[in-house]
C-alpha cells in the first residue's frame, strides 16, 4: 500500500474545455490514464489537490468523476481555483454517494487518515494584500489549513500537507500560509497550480526547514508522484 499525489488533472470529458491548446498537454487524459494504471495499485491512495474538473456543476462533473472513480486506488481530492463545481460538503458527499463514486473522498476543513499520518490541506490563495477581498480569502484559507492540521493532530496523526496554490513562488512568500506550516512544524508540503513556463520559478526543495514539491500534472508528466 503506497501513497501518491498529482494535482491539476483538468478533466473536461463533458464540458468541452480541451487542454491541448497549451504546450505539453496533448492527449493528456490518455497519458494520465495509462501512467496512473501502470503506477498505482488498487490498494494505493492518490491525493489530488485541486483543479480536478473544468465542470461548473455536478451534472457536467459526472463524467470526469466517473473517470477518476475507475482509476486504480483510493482518491483523496481537494479544491483548486478552477473547481467551479465545488459545493458544500453535504452536497458533494451526496453527489459521490448517489453516483457510486466510492473510491473518492473529499478533504475540506478536515483530514483523511492514512495509517499513522493525516492527509491535510486546502486550496490556499495568492498573496495580494493590497486587495481586501484577496486578503480575506487568504485568511480564510489559512484558517482552513490550520483546522485540517489540528484535527489530524487531535487524532494522533502526523500531518502531511497538500495545497493547490504554492506557498512560495519565486521570491514571493505567502506568509499567512507559511505561518501555519511553521506553527505546526510541517516538514514537507506538496502543491500544484503552476504550469508551462511557470515551472522554472517553482520551489522544489528545502526552504527554511520545509521541503516543497511541485506535483502539477504537466510537471510530473501526468504520472502520480510516489510520496511514501
Amino acid at each position: 500500500m503506497s501513497l501518491y499525489a498529482i494535482a491539476d488533472l483538468h478533466l473536461s470529458l463533458s464540458s468541452g474545455k480541451p487542454m491541448n491548446i497549451f504546450p505539453g498537454w496533448d492527449n493528456h487524459v490518455e497519458r494520465l490514464e495509462k501512467n496512473w494504471q501502470a503506477t498505482v495499485s488498487p490498494d494505493d491512495t492518490v491525493v489530488v489537490p485541486g483543479d480536478i474538473s473544468w465542470a461548473i456543476n455536478f451534472d457536467e462533473a459526472k463524467a470526469d468523476f466517473d473517470f477518476i472513480n475507475r482509476l486504480n486506488g483510493h482518491k483523496v481530492i481537494m479544491k483548486g481555483n478552477h473547481d467551479y463545481w465545488w459545493n458544500s460538503m453535504a452536497k458533494m458527499n451526496r453527489f459521490l454517494e448517489e453516483n457510486g463514486f466510492d473510491t473518492i473522498t473529499i478533504v475540506h476543513n478536515n483530514y483523511y487518515p492514512y495509517g499513522e499520518y493525516g492527509i491535510c490541506g486546502t486550496r490556499g490563495w495568492i498573496k495580494d494584500t493590497e486587495e481586501p477581498a484577496d486578503a480575506k480569502v487568504l485568511a480564510r484559507e489559512a484558517g482552513r489549513l490550520e483546522t485540517s492540521i489540528k484535527t489530524a493532530l487531535a487524532d494522533g496523526k502526523k500531518p502531511i500537507v497538500f495545497l493547490h496554490y504554492p506557498p512560495i513562488f519565486a521570491n514571493d512568500y505567502n506568509r499567512e500560509i507559511l505561518d501555519v506550516l511553521f506553527r505546526y512544524d510541517i516538514k514537507t508540503c506538496y502543491y500544484g497550480h503552476l504550469h508551462g513556463n511557470a515551472h522554472r520559478y517553482a520551489v522544489c526543495g528545502e526552504v527554511d526547514g520545509i521541503n516543497y514539491q511541485l506535483i502539477a500534472g504537466d510537471f510530473v508528466q501526468f504520472c502520480p508522484k510516489f510520496i511514501m
